[in-house]
């Protein structure tokens, strides 16, 4: 078969769609064949794939052709098999006939010769010429085509279909696609089996000696072409996959295998998208197939389809993995082809690749994911093609002007160089370009890195090339016997370089430009200068492509290309999900940028590249490229980004750097933060100054107190530092919302390599639970921030920093609680208008009060005796229990400490003694009242003793207290002042002479005991003396002793005396007064107690200061026997009260005797009266106080009316009517008024009824 090639490669350049041949016996072609053509290509066509399983194809391209063309006759029979699939896959016979008799004796025979043949698929079409308005004409041509139904229709299949010339046609092209469609696809479908079968009988053969793959590959490309004509490419794309496994597998069995190819002008130039640059005859020699053709070949025939099935993405990926994959085959043959064939053959594949695809794809293809993988090969063909564009460039001398950075290097120094047999040798008359190369070669130098930072640079080859290159040369070297016998399995594209071999025949040989010895060597070795002008020249004679030689032909061109390379690929891994490659790469663009000057650019590339290496936490390759990202930032006049990456290069590993670089960056910090910035510029260094609290529990401090927070901070400078201001943040645990609260150093602050303690000035804080926030400061005119934190550890761990936050707490504040409490010792009543110790109880509650001071602010009626000291004492419990126990406060308990204390200015220092203990301060104060107490008659309800408001005096105490007196505690504390008794009244007796016993009752009102020494009554207008004319009691038995809760009486004589005879020596008074003079025994502890001027005077003593007076007011009254007024309650209704309704409250005032004509009364005709009701339970219809005329003569008589409404039913008190005006003892009421009445409900209303349901 191999003689066809020629013919099938014609066959596939020129047909490409379907055949459908045309039997015209009518003549009838010309007229029908617009129409027929108007129809193709045919959309929406159904066909069965290999798998017997329907397609749709959207459009099918397919072509008439007529039996009598030449295209279809003249062909042998065994090319007809060979070549099925371009034989036709219908026919059509067109036929028309005017009668029955022509078709029986004409038509019918022609037709039955013409479709004997059962192998071909064919339907007749037959025309009427009929004209529409000749019936009879139309009669005939329908009988003639049922007549052709009738013979030529089978049960199965319809093969006629009637096309009218001068009728409607819209249902017969629909009828004529439908059976054409039936006659490809059965044509198809035979043509498949028939392929599968002779590809089946070759397939097991296929290991056995009359194995020609020749005819296995023009079988399986021939059916592959046919399903590509039928539109079905993926069961063409599936074959072409067949037959290059298969070819994988059986293709180099045996010797068939003699020629590999590559070695023609142009071979260097991959094919991988054109499968016709390359005759099959071309490929084919002898049966036997030239791989590095063949493979291109099949490769670019899957390409096609692909991109024809709209999946570029899939060529991308399937080309990648075939680069990889020949390149690996080129390098087991690369001693053969020309010098970097491999190299060359690799960039222009990938370029192929890339432009081909890009061109196809468009975005939103594919999916999301499809759509970033493709971007990653992409990215992958650009780097494959940079990596190798790169080797080109360092063979010719261009490795100077590379960044020798992680990257290039990690792919440059495993890529093995390339292996001739001989390397190439120096052409002729090249001394001019040797001489430029060695100046470049001089010109060479390793350029500093900013700070001063010196570093090996990093290489760009597997091994040194001027000893790889001159070993090559060398005459049958170990490394060339070595690869001549062992070549095939170690020159692969991961192969171990040659610079690993044993190296005990081979002396070490350094880069320099003199020529090195070799033992054995018949050519004199060359130097570095003449490899690269031979590797230039030999690459000039392999690379065909000019556009490729131009970019190697200068040192600019090299660049831009290198660009455009690194570009493409940086961006394709920007789309992908392979990122981080991209911005690796553009660290490659920053390096070329960098040395172009266009610090801009560079910057921000190197920014990126950074933050990947910082996240990823490679130290070593930061330290490669901050250096760099430092200068441009430096000459860009950044001090933000060039104070960074300063304190990022100090925060590496310190083996990175020498300490002589550390200081050198350090100083550069210094030096930029003490310069004229024009603003102040923030900087984090949390890496190289961190803090922690100290070891221990933390700091507890209560609510508003200030305190000294020690912190550690280490510092990771290499010299010592100098802080002008430092301010830590403390963080709340307990609330988000809370606020950062900031506390501040006093004075500048100087930090050490290693760990550092200092103490910081705590103010106040809220109360909950701290943590360490961020630490800030400035050195300089530089602001600088950390939020890391020491770990904590041992005082000798070097393990300093954490970057998580810590959660021990370094401060704990308690919430608001009572720190003190202030109140008085004792709860009984004191003397008033006399001076009084007043204890005030101290009572600290876990809480130190040293230092506290007391402000005391006595109120309205209290004073200070300020001329007594203030004691203070040891508070004991229960001392304020039992009664009767004399405690004085000069009598010390021996047991408790006690001191003395001055009042200045109201203020009052507590003894540093008393800081945690309860103790209690005595304060002398005096309760000041000008008002006399009055008595009471006895069985009043009505109690006569001072009111509240009287009787209390309260004090305003303010308590400072903690560290800088920040606490404070206001309390106001009520004493309770009274008189020593308690005042009663009562007549004891009425005697016939006209005297009356007054008895006197004394109760004791305060906690002490009392003693009574002398008595005596003044008497008021209207009475006098009867017995002892002194106004002493008839009994005298003193001293009366008066215990608490105890009472006693005294009993005096008095007479009423005569209101016309009056005594000008003696003054009369309003108010009847008693004088009672006693001494009190108390305790302090207790209550009441000697008043403090009297502790030191004995009672026995003649002085009268000794004792103390009290005075009362007694209210006497004359008895009334002729009352004035009689005021009488008048029956009520006899209905009754009800509530809601109104009721007359009527009360009769009658004038018992004439008015005094003296009375002092500018009304005495009339009266004021006033109705007193409670409101809960009464409503009064009117007036209730008003003026009621009444004669001022004896037996005058007035009813007094008031309408009143009841609110409440039961028994309830009624309104009663006063004179205000009168004396109580000059009304006589009679009769007297109800006391309670009764009132009943309201009277039941039909407008609240509801019927029952």
């Amino acid at each position: 078969m191999a003689s066809f090639l020629p013919q099938f490669q014609s066959i596939k350049a020129s047909f490409d769609r379907v055949i459908i041949a045309v039997e015209d016996v009518s003549d009838l072609w010309p007229i029908v064949k617009k129409g027929f053509e108007e129809r193709l290509p045919f959309k929406k066509a159904f066909l069965n794939n290999k798998t017997r399983n329907p397609v749709l194809v959207d459009e099918l391209p397919a072509e008439f052709i007529l039996t009598t063309d030449a295209r279809l006759r003249s062909r042998f029979p065994q090319e007809q098999l060979l070549f099925w699939f371009r034989e036709p896959y219908a026919t059509i016979v067109l036929v028309t006939c005017e009668d029955l008799d022509e078709f029986k004796n004409i038509l019918k025979p022609r037709l039955k010769l013409i479709v004997q043949n059962d192998e071909r698929e064919w339907f007749i079409i037959f025309l009427s010429k009929a004209p529409a308005h000749n019936d009879q004409a139309t009669k005939m041509a329908k009988k003639v085509f049922a007549r052709l139904e009738v013979d030529f229709n089978t049960k199965k299949r319809e093969r006629c279909c009637k096309l009218d010339m001068h009728g409607d046609d819209a249902g017969f092209w629909d009828d004529l696609e439908n059976k054409l469609m039936e006659c490809i696809r059965n044509t198809l479908d035979r043509r498949i089996q028939f392929y599968e079968e002779e590809i089946r009988k070759l397939s097991e053969l296929r290991f056995m000696p009359v194995w020609n793959f020749c005819n296995f590959f023009i079988l399986k490309e021939s059916l592959a072409f046919m399903f590509e004509i039928a539109h079905l490419h993926e069961d063409a794309l599936r074959e072409y996959d067949e037959l290059e496994l298969c070819y994988s597998e059986t293709a180099n069995v045996g010797a068939k295998q003699k020629d590999f190819g590559g070695l023609e002008q142009g071979d260097e130039q991959a094919m991988l998208l054109n499968p016709g640059k390359k005759g099959l005859t071309q490929i084919i020699k002898d049966d036997s197939f030239r791989e590095y053709e063949f493979r291109q070949y099949l490769f670019a025939c899957q390409a096609r389809l692909l991109f024809k099935l709209n999946r570029p993405f899939e060529v991308a990926s399937r080309g990648y993995s075939f680069v990889i994959s020949f390149s690996r085959a080129l390098a087991l043959h690369e001693n053969i082809m020309p010098f970097c064939m491999r190299e060359v053959w690799v960039i222009s594949a990938c370029m192929a690749l890339i432009d081909a695809t890009s061109l196809h794809y468009k975005d939103g293809l594919a999916s999301p994911d499809v759509e970033r993988e493709y971007y990653r090969v992409q990215g992958e063909l650009y780097t494959l093609c940079r990596t190798k564009f790169m080797r080109l460039g360092y063979l010719i001398g261009y490795g100077s002007n590379m960044n020798r950075s992680p990257t290039n290097s990690a792919s440059l120094s495993m890529l093995p160089w390339p292996k001739p047999t001989v390397w190439p040798s120096l052409p002729p008359n090249a001394s001019s370009e040797v001489l430029a190369k060695e100046k470049i070669i001089l010109q060479e130098y390793s350029k500093p890195k900013h700070f001063g930072i010196q570093r090996k640079p990093l290489p760009l080859e597997p091994s040194v090339l001027l000893r790889e290159a001159n070993r090559r040369r060398a005459s049958l070297s170990a490394g060339n016997l070595m690869e001549m016998f062992d070549g095939q399995a170690n020159g692969t594209e991961g192969s171990v370089p040659g610079s690993q071999l044993p190296k005990s025949n081979t002396p070490l040989m350094a880069r320099t430009l003199s020529s090195p010895r070799f033992e054995g060597s018949i050519d004199q070795p060359m130097r570095l200068a003449e490899i690269y002008v031979a590797a230039e020249h030999a690459l000039r004679d392999t690379i065909s492509d000019q556009n490729l030689w131009d970019s190697l032909s200068t040192v600019e061109a090299f660049e831009k290309n290198y660009l455009d390379l690194t570009k493409g690929a940086a961006n394709n891994y920007h789309r992908s999900w392979w990122k981080r490659h991209g911005v690796v790469l553009e660290g490659e663009l920053a390096a070329v940028y960098h040395k172009h000057e266009e610090f801009d650019v560079a910057a921000s590339l190197y920014e990126k590249v950074c933050a990947l290496y910082a996240g990823e936490g490679w130290e070593n390759l930061l330290a490669e490229i901050l250096p760099n990202l430092a200068e441009c930032q430096k000459i860009l006049n950044d001090q933000a980004g060039y104070l960074s990456s300063c304190v990022r290069l100090l925060s590496l590993d310190k083996g990175l750097f020498s300490t002589k670089e550390r200081q050198a960056i350090q100083s550069e910090i210094v030096r930029v933060a003490n310069s004229e910035m024009e603003n102040p510029v923030p900087l984090d260094v949390s890496s190289l100054i961190t803090f922690s609290s100290n070891q221990g529990p933390p700091l507890e401090l209560c609510d508003g107190d200030p305190g000294a927070l020690s912190v550690t901070l280490c510092s990771e400078f290499p010299e010592d530092i100098t802080l002008e201001s430092l301010s830590l943040t403390l963080t709340s645990t307990d609330s988000i919302d809370e606020g950062a609260k900031g506390i501040k150093s006093s004075g500048s602050v100087i930090l050490r390599p290693g760990k550092n303690k200092t103490t910081l000035s705590l103010p106040p804080q809220k109360p909950g639970s701290y943590v360490l926030g961020v630490l800030t400061g400035q050195i300089g005119r530089l602001r600088f921030r950390s939020h890391s934190f020491s770990k904590g550890g041992p005082d000798d761990s070097d393990d300093f920093m954490s970057y998580e936050k810590p959660m021990r707490p370094i401060l704990k504040v308690a919430m608001p609680r009572s720190l003190v409490d202030l109140a008085v010792a004792v709860s009984s009543a004191l003397l008033i208008n006399e001076p009084q110790w007043v204890g005030i109880i101290i009572t600290p509650i876990e809480y130190s009060l040293k230092g506290a001071v007391l402000h005391i602010d006595p109120g309205p009626g209290l004073i200070v005796e300020e001329t007594h000291d203030i004691e203070i004492e040891k508070y004991e419990e229960g001392s304020s229990d039992g009664v009767g126990i004399d405690h004085l406060p000069s009598d010390p308990s021996p047991e408790s400490p006690k001191e003395r204390l001055s009042l200045d200015d109201g203020k009052i220092k507590l003894p540093d003694w008393a800081d945690r203990t309860t103790s209690v301060l005595w304060v002398a104060l005096q309760a000041v009242s000008d008002e006399l107490p009055k008595g009471a008659p006895a069985g009043t309800f009505v109690s006569q003793r001072l009111s509240v408001v009287d009787g209390l005096r309260t004090i305003a105490l303010t308590l400072d207290f903690g560290v800088s007196h920040t606490q404070t505690f206001d309390k106001t504390i009520a004493v309770h002042f009274t008189d020593p008794f308690l005042v009663s009244t009562r007549l004891a007796d009425k005697c016939g002479d006209g005297t009356f016993m007054l008895q006197v009752m004394l109760q004791s009102q305060v906690k002490a005991s009392l003693a009574i020494y002398d008595a005596w009554l003044d008497l008021q207008e209207g009475f006098a003396h009867a017995g002892k004319p002194d106004g002493r009691p008839i009994s005298r038995f003193f001293p009366l002793i008066v215990s608490f809760n105890s009472k006693a009486g005294l009993i005096f004589s008095v007479k009423l005396s005569d209101p016309n005879t009056t005594d000008q020596a003696k003054e009369l008074l309003s108010e009847s007064i008693l004088n009672i003079r006693y001494t009190i025994s108390g305790c302090r502890n207790h209550g009441a107690h000697t008043p403090i001027s009297k502790e030191l005077t004995e009672p026995g003593d003649d002085d009268t200061a000794k004792y103390l007076t009290f005075r009362s007011i007694l209210t006497l009254q004359r008895p009334v026997l002729d009352p004035c007024f009689a005021v009488g309650f008048l029956p009520l209704p006899s209905a009754g009260l009800r509530v809601g309704q109104l009721v007359t409250m009527q009360w009769r005032v009658e004038r018992l005797k004439d008015s005094e004509k003296n009375a002092a009364s500018d009304n005495l005709d009339e009266v004021l009266y006033e109705v007193t009701i409670n409101s809960g339970n009464w409503m009064i219809a009117g007036r209730k106080r008003g003026y009621a005329s009444l004669p001022t003569k004896q037996g005058s008589r007035i009813v007094i009316s008031i309408l009143c409404f009841p609110l409440v039913a039961g028994y309830v008190r009624p309104p009663q009517l006063i004179l205000p005006d009168v004396n109580e003892g000059h009304i006589s009421c009679n009769p007297p008024g109800p006391h309670l009445v009764c009132v009943l409900p309201p009277a039941l209303s039909s407008s609240y009824c509801v019927p029952a349901s």
